[in-house]
């Protein structure tokens, strides 16, 4: 029990973090809930399936390739875990009513993230124990939560765009981008020190996760001084 609570207190505080900042009009908890849901199942059977039909063509096992390191970053996990997470925002989540203010784009790609990021939780420090449990919730649930708040920027931002493919688009284009930096920093850890860029590039990040929430906040169309 001591090992579940583990994993998934880091994913709570990120939901929330998300929460709490939601200022101005708060999202239906059933509805929340149900986004965290198919992040947790329906985002990982997607992923899964992708990972096999991606690895079929591309057999990738020379581990001290950048090239292919590059391709399994960018492509294999980053690509295919965050279009996992970013068909159900847009297909779940952007059409229904409740989401009506730009802001919402974030809280609703991070709890989808937020579920694929539990499930992935578990299954990782089920098997690595606390040790593991302690460095994810410093490393990939922060990261997963940044890559889900560019990604919702721009799909809050296209629900009110007359150009709403474009926004959306973008959204999960800084998502891969920024997953994919991520990643094949650390999957390059055969060059000395490299793995420092992951850290970097997680920080970038998260500085601009945080002016996307200010953002968002500041042009709500429920902000009582507008």
């Amino acid at each position: 029990m001591y090992l579940i609570f583990s994993a998934i207190l880091p994913v709570l505080l990120v939901i929330i973090y998300i929460y709490t900042n939601d200022k101005h009009e708060k999202e239906p908890k059933r509805l929340l809930f149900y986004n965290f849901l198919f992040g947790a199942i329906l985002s990982i059977i997607i992923t899964t399936l992708l990972y096999i039909i991606i690895g079929i063509p591309l057999p990738l096992q020379n581990h001290t390739s950048v090239f292919e390191q590059f391709i399994k970053a960018f492509f294999v996990v980053g690509l295919t875990e965050e279009f996992s997470k970013y068909i159900i925002v847009r297909y779940y989540a952007q059409p229904r009513e409740e989401f009506n203010e730009p802001y919402d784009g974030i809280v609703y790609s991070v709890m989808v993230s937020m579920g694929f990021a539990a499930t992935e939780n578990l299954m990782y420090v089920l098997q690595g124990g606390f040790g593991t449990a302690f460095l994810r919730a410093f490393t990939a649930v922060p990261a997963h939560a940044t890559f889900a708040i560019l990604m919702g920027f721009f799909m809050g931002k296209a629900k009110f765009s007359n150009n709403k493919a474009f926004w959306n688009l973008t959204g999960l284009f800084l998502a891969v981008l920024f997953h994919g930096s991520y990643d094949f920093f650390l999957f390059i850890d055969f060059i000395p020190g490299i793995w420092i860029g992951a850290f970097v590039s997680l920080i970038i990040g998260l500085i601009l996760a945080k002016k996307a929430i200010k953002r968002h906040q500041f042009n709500s169309h429920f902000k009582k001084d507008r």
